[in-house]
C-alpha cells in the first residue's frame, strides 16, 4: 500500500509533464496525433511484412501515399517530434491476411481521425489532402487483400 502511495504522485507528474512536453499546437489537435499514431501503426504492418523481408510494389505505393500523409498532418497542426520512420512494434509472425487486415483497420482509425471539424482555413486543406492519400492507401490495401484471397 505505501508503494502506490509513492508511485501515485510520481505517475500523475510524469502524465503531467509528459502533456506539457507536447507542443501547444499538438494540444489544439489531439485528433491528428492519434491520426500520426495510427498511420505509423498502418505503415509497420506494411513495411515489416513476413521473414523474407520484401515488400512489392503495390505495399511501396501504400507505404509511400501514408508518408505523404503523415508529413501533410505535420504540416497541418503539429509535430510531435518523433521520427518519420518511428512506429510500435509489430509481431512479425503475423499472416499476411492478418497485417493487411490490421493496416486497413490502422488505416480506417487514421481517416476517423482526421474526420473532425477544422476551423484553420490553412490546415483544412492539408487535412484533406492527407485523407486522399489515406484513402489511396486503403484501397491499394483493399486490391493487396482481395489478391490474397484470389490464391
Amino acid at each position: 500500500m505505501h508503494v502506490r502511495k509513492t508511485l501515485l504522485p510520481a505517475i500523475a507528474l510524469l502524465a503531467f509533464v509528459g502533456f506539457r512536453a507536447i507542443p501547444s499546437e499538438a494540444q489544439d489537435h489531439p485528433a491528428y496525433l492519434h491520426a500520426l499514431s495510427d498511420l505509423r501503426l498502418m505503415r509497420a504492418y506494411l513495411e515489416h511484412p513476413t521473414p523474407t523481408g520484401k515488400t512489392n510494389a503495390e505495399e511501396q505505393y501504400a507505404i509511400d501515399e501514408i508518408n505523404a500523409a503523415i508529413q501533410l498532418i505535420r504540416q497541418a497542426a503539429i509535430d510531435d517530434g518523433k521520427p518519420l520512420n518511428y512506429h510500435p512494434p509489430v509481431d512479425a509472425k503475423l499472416t499476411p491476411g492478418d497485417r493487411f487486415r490490421n493496416a486497413r483497420e490502422a488505416g480506417n482509425a487514421a481517416w476517423q481521425d482526421l474526420n473532425k471539424e477544422e476551423d484553420n482555413g490553412w490546415a483544412h486543406d492539408l487535412k484533406h489532402h492527407a485523407m486522399k492519400h489515406i484513402e489511396h492507401a486503403n484501397h491499394t490495401i483493399d486490391h493487396i487483400m482481395s489478391q490474397l484471397q484470389n490464391m
